[in-house]
């Protein structure tokens, strides 16, 4: 026997140099002796006979984080169902209020009824955060949320499915014109989808903020989404003479926390298209049962 290696030692055969070398460092990191020697046209590491189990453990750790670093399914992004599912009953919803709106169907005046107006709705009309969201100035405004809509709508759809996307719109919408109600003077209306909108987007980055890699990134890569979703903003959601910016904003900060807790449920039941169809409904019956508390309250 060697000297120079362990007593009663085991050897591990590698078939080049850079193999035993990085399954020696593997070793050394975890604190375990071993010699390191070629022999035989034979790259070989020696450890103790008592240490086996523990060296095969450590190293089979090892290969396994390898594989998974280096496993192109970490950098693949799920799809999937109901977007255009999802598109088209936004697309309906949005028309349809306005339509209803535009002739004053049923006598109602559904703007007064269902504008976010941030007095009354800080005072407890909750309904209007919702109802808002469906009405809009005039044919124009109504036309730049149905394109913005229905492409932030079709890629949140692509990634959370077409009904838990749109559920999480609405809900992150609400939330966006309740801050806004918030941080606004009492007499401050607000209308326009525009705001589930940048809910939307702020959706996406929540999910482009997931880290899926095992290797550690570096800040800027890790936050670009979040400083490209922020520059969109600014680019999309700052311009017009009647843009109300500060709801486009909270829109935007909604969307990134409710995106947050959407974008963690398991794919298992984003890919179950019951669960699809349920958020899907739910999505519809929030408005709905917004509007009918909205036209009881003037009733």
């Amino acid at each position: 026997m060697n000297p120079s290696l362990p007593p009663h030692a085991t050897f591990l055969r590698f078939r080049d140099r850079r193999s035993c070398m990085e399954s020696r460092l593997v070793l050394d990191s975890a604190g375990i002796p071993a010699r390191t020697f070629h022999q035989d046209g034979h790259w070989q590491i020696a450890v103790r006979a008592e240490d086996y189990d523990r060296v095969v453990a450590e190293l089979q750790a090892y290969r396994q984080e390898e594989m998974a670093d280096r496993s192109p399914s970490l950098g693949r992004i799920p799809l999937f169902s109901g977007s255009l599912l999802g598109l088209l009953g936004y697309s309906l919803g949005i028309v349809s209020v306005f339509i209803l709106a535009d002739v004053s169907a049923y006598g109602i005046d559904w703007s007064a009824v269902g504008e976010m107006r941030a007095g009354d709705v800080v005072a407890g009309q909750w309904w209007r955060t919702l109802t808002a969201l469906t009405l809009h100035v005039d044919g124009v405004h109504l036309g730049s949320n149905l394109v913005f809509g229905c492409v932030f709508g079709l890629l949140a759809g692509r990634i959370l499915g077409g009904g838990v996307a749109w559920l999480t719109i609405v809900v992150a919408g609400a939330l966006g014109n309740l801050i806004n109600a918030f941080v606004r003077d009492a007499d401050h209306v607000s209308i326009g989808a525009s705001t589930a909108v940048f809910a939307a987007l702020g959706i996406m980055v929540a999910h482009a903020l997931r880290p899926r890699t095992l290797l550690r990134e570096k800040a800027m890569k890790r936050w670009s989404p979040l400083v490209g979703g922020v520059l969109m903003l600014a680019m999309l959601g700052t311009g017009g003479e009647r843009t109300d910016v500060m709801a486009h904003v909270s829109g935007f900060v909604a969307g990134v926390m409710i995106g947050w807790i959407g974008c963690r449920l398991p794919d298992r039941y984003l890919a179950r298209d019951d669960v699809q169809f349920a958020a899907g409904f739910a999505a519809f019956g929030i408005i709905a049962v917004a509007w009918i508390f909205a036209v009881i309250a003037v009733g």
